[in-house]
Parts: structure tokens; sequence; C-alpha cells
């Protein structure tokens, strides 16, 4: 898959919920990981991911969601339950991206939401996890960004797998001079 993504919590205060999305970023390819004002200790947090993933990507924290600083050309993706936002469904993803949820038992502050690009829903009764909400979005990011074959019209597998492409305009160099 090519483009970069990061994905980022807003106000959360479970570590196991922070170590769950840390591991799922790690697993999905994330290149980075951010928390905003986080109300959780960070060591304990650390312990509840046990693929190491705060080993092996970069950990951003902000104490405001101004002060949230993302790569040039990355665009903020909010997942917030509100009326006017997006189906993730019907979404296309940016290559360039970073996610952010809210924290368990509220939302994305209005300076998040006002700082974001585009603003997600998972379509859905009520809202779930938090950690089930990243891992969800990472997987349609997955879906939508990976180089998949088409799902079939029937039940099973595609009849094709997708290939890796072949060079086609190269063409072989031939030596004059030999004969063969």
């Amino acid at each position: 898959m090519r483009g970069y993504f990061g994905v980022g919590v807003e106000h959360i205060s479970k570590e196991q919920n922070v170590g769950t999305i840390a591991r799922s970023t790690h697993a999905f390819g994330g290149s980075f990981f951010f928390t905003i004002k986080p109300d959780v200790d960070i060591d304990a947090m650390r312990s509840s991911d046990t693929s190491g993933a705060f080993d092996h990507m970069p950990y951003y924290q902000y104490n405001h969601a101004t002060k949230l600083e993302l790569p040039m050309e990355c665009t903020l993706v909010g997942v917030e339950l509100t009326d006017e936002s997006i189906e993730l469904p019907s979404f296309r993803h940016p290559l360039r991206a970073a996610y952010v949820f809210g924290p368990e038992m509220g939302h994305l502050s209005e300076a998040m939401q006002e700082k974001c690009d585009h603003i997600v829903k998972i379509p859905m009764k009520f809202c779930v996890n938090v950690g089930v909400a990243a891992a969800i979005t990472m997987y349609d990011r997955q879906i939508c960004l990976g180089k998949f074959a088409e799902r079939p019209v029937k039940p099973g597998a595609p009849l094709d797998t997708p290939r890796a492409k072949k060079d086609t305009l190269r063409r072989k160099i031939r030596n004059k001079n030999k004969k063969f």
C-alpha cells in the first residue's frame, strides 16, 4: 500500500484502549501514533501494548488540539458519530492521512473538529469502543487503498488474485552484432 497514515486519540482515559489502538496502528502498518491531552499513565499505556508498537513507530503527545502538528500535506480525518459526518464506506481515504478519535464516553472537541479536513462516521446504531472504531477505520483504509482483488459476485474467494504489474513497456535490447 502506498502513502502513510498515523492514528491519534484525544482526551483518552483508559490505558488499555490506548495500548490496543497503538497495537492496531502498528499491525495495520501505521507510521506514527499521537495523543492529545491524554488522561493516562504513559508507562501503563506502554505496558498494555503487547506488540511493542511504541518501540517501532514514533509517538507524539500534544497538550491541546491547536498544538497538533502533522507532516506537510497530511490530511486530518476525524472519526465521530454525527449527522453531518461522511459514512466510512463512502469515503475515499487520503494517501497521506492522520485519523483522530475522541475519548471514551465523549466526542472530539470543537477545536479538533474544526482542525479536521474531513469527519467520517462508521454507520451503526450507536458508538462502539474507541479501539474497535480505530481498527474498523484502519481496516477500511486497507481495503480502500490496498491492492486487493475485487470482491466476487458470488460468495467465496475472487477468481483472479492481484498480481504485481509487469513492466510491459520494457523492450529487450538486441545486439545487432551477435548472431543467434
